[in-house]
């Protein structure tokens, strides 16, 4: 049997990319709709008459940052030129990205319509439990893998499915991780004024991106079969997308983020490769 996620090879750019690019290799996306529980209808209270009048309550104080990202040029007495504006910014995106890949490979893999909030967005959802496909920074493509049913009729990932995450993984490997994390320095007032603008005022950008490296470098390396199901669906309207509808048949793992899961779906050894890497990012973007 053979299943057929969207994805494309990602090209590791900025060091937030490759936190992200597991995200845009495989999207292992539920099929199946979540039930929702409405909150409660808010119950007024009176207060007595006599009762004393409550004093106001402080502001919430913002979070202290955890990991500064030190501004470019603080090296060198030359500062840089001033950022665009963010919505402007895509021209010098894939000035600065060049730096780090080929210019054919920009063309070819990358979303620069909106790049950085593409990218705040997508890192921003790899702990969650869906990283939707609408907002990856990357160009979604069909690519086959193929699973496997055992003698007992257990279904499972196909052993020799690692091999279509071989280039990715020497992609990744051959970044020179140094370059891409100045890149991320030049541009990070745009990630930041990105993540503000996404929903998380006063938050830092940088320190959500270590939370994300290190909830995603925790994942366990699975060295056995992965059991797969494909969930039933019922309706009038037969599917004709299958391969949206697989899940991981362990409980736990089915339970992990998107993120994690998208990793575990590479194959034990690109896995360990690709967390190699990330713990090479984290050590240049966390506070030591």
């Amino acid at each position: 049997m053979q299943d057929r996620p969207t994805s494309r090879l990602p090209v590791v750019i900025p060091v937030v990319v490759v936190a992200l690019a597991v995200a845009a290799w495989f999207a292992w996306r539920h099929f199946e709709q979540r039930s929702r529980v409405e909150p409660p209808e808010p119950v007024a209270v009176t207060a007595p008459a006599d009762a004393p009048t409550p004093a106001a309550s402080a502001p919430a104080a913002e979070p202290a940052i955890q990991h500064p990202v030190d501004p470019p040029g603080t090296e060198t007495a030359v500062a840089p030129t001033p950022l665009p504006a963010l919505a402007s910014a895509d021209a010098l995106v894939r000035e600065l990205i060049t730096d780090v890949i080929t210019s054919k490979d920009v063309t070819t893999f990358l979303q620069m319509d909106g790049f950085i909030r593409r990218v705040v967005a997508t890192v921003d959802n790899l702990p969650r439990e869906q990283a939707p496909l609408m907002v990856w920074p990357v160009y979604p493509t069909l690519q086959r893998f193929t699973t496997q049913r055992s003698d007992t009729g257990v279904e499972s990932i196909h052993p020799d499915n690692s091999q279509r995450y071989a280039p990715f993984v020497q992609l990744v490997e051959s970044v020179d991780t140094a370059k891409a994390v100045a890149v991320y320095r030049r541009l990070y007032p745009l990630f930041q004024q990105a993540y503000e603008e996404l929903g998380f005022p006063g938050r830092y950008f940088n320190d959500r991106l270590v939370q994300v490296l290190d909830h995603l470098i925790a994942t366990p390396v699975q060295t056995g079969p992965l059991a797969v199901t494909l969930v039933e669906v019922k309706g009038e309207v037969p599917s004709t997308r299958p391969w949206v509808r697989y899940e991981f048949s362990d409980p736990a793992l089915q339970s992990l983020s998107a993120g994690q899961k998208m990793l575990i779906r590479t194959g034990a050894d690109h896995h360990q490769r690709l967390r190699a890497k990330l713990v090479d990012i984290r050590a240049r973007v966390a506070r030591r």
